[in-house]
């Protein structure tokens, strides 16, 4: 008897463990049904549960990053605005020049001949709106794509590759796979700068990154697609369009999901060589999306 009871621990941790491992492989199957038929590469890694719940396919893989890339960036300009080198209200003039025709740019289209935007609103612009215009005067403020990288690098995120801007990416299709990070590292990033447990970022700079990652507006059919309407979603999309040969090179999405509870999960979801439609690399995005939602709905601490 005595025995028995010695035993009767590990053998609890040992059936706690099966069944944890039982229910993250019974969601990594689903999400490997939604794939394996496209004829895309596709990368995910999942966290929630205060990191207990964690699953990745192809997560240590490189993906271009596209513009996922402006949440680093603005995430960089943060840290310089805290850092006192730059402000929340600084005026940022921007000339007929910067507004370069063949990027997309909501700043050029309400604006065509120039403007001044306190630097607090091309941040907004350029993660919410996901504009490339206020992408690139931002990279101009901080030092170049190579200053992003390298500030990621500094604290510990080495898995993330910043080495052009958007007039460089848009203009070249191959130079876009010199952006690049991994799922797993999207989501370092995410969790890192959500928890802010190493003060990376101030009070005020925290909340406003997270109020503009809610505010979010493209990729309205992905994270978000298939989720109940009012699902909070802090989430940043990237997206590559797609060449002559009817090669789309990236469709991305990352970001955290809330939960009716209060509880959240992170998911960075990246597609790649995709020879799939426009709806159908959204749609796998939006299945992945809610079957996540759905574990984690069922499986809710």
């Amino acid at each position: 008897m005595k025995k028995l009871f010695q035993i009767t621990p590990l053998l609890f941790l040992f059936i706690s463990y099966q069944t944890f491992a039982q229910t993250t492989n019974e969601l990594k199957q689903k999400i490997q049904q939604i794939i394996w038929t496209k004829n895309v590469e596709v990368g995910v890694a999942i966290s929630g549960n205060n990191n207990k719940d964690t699953l990745s396919i192809h997560g240590n893989d490189r993906f271009p990053l596209q513009s996922v890339f402006k949440f680093h960036i603005a995430i960089a300009v943060l840290s310089e605005i805290d850092k006192g080198n730059l402000s929340f209200n600084q005026k940022i003039k921007i000339e007929k020049k910067d507004l370069i025709p063949n990027l997309y740019s909501p700043i050029r289209d309400k604006y065509p001949n120039g403007t001044i935007l306190p630097l607090s609103k091309i941040i907004e612009y350029t993660v919410s709106q996901s504009d490339n215009v206020g992408c690139d005067l931002l990279l101009k403020l901080i030092g170049g794509p190579k200053a992003v990288e390298e500030y990621f690098i500094k604290n510990g995120i080495k898995d993330v590759s910043i080495k052009i801007n958007e007039e460089v990416q848009q203009a070249n299709w191959d130079l876009q796979f010199e952006n690049w990070t991994t799922p797993k590292a999207a989501n370092e990033v995410l969790s890192t700068f959500y928890y802010n447990h190493a003060k990376l970022l101030s009070e005020k700079s925290y909340n406003f990154l997270w109020k503009t990652m809610k505010g979010t507006e493209t990729g309205k059919a992905r994270l978000r697609g298939q989720l109940p309407e009012n699902t909070i979603v802090a989430h940043k999309t990237g997206s590559s369009g797609t060449n002559k040969n009817g090669l789309t090179a990236a469709v991305n999405d990352i970001g955290i999901v809330f939960l009716p509870n209060g509880n959240h999960y992170f998911i960075s979801i990246f597609l790649t060589k995709s020879y799939e439609n426009d709806e159908t690399n959204e749609k796998i995005i939006a299945d992945i999306s809610k079957a996540t939602w759905n574990y984690f709905l069922k499986n809710q601490k």
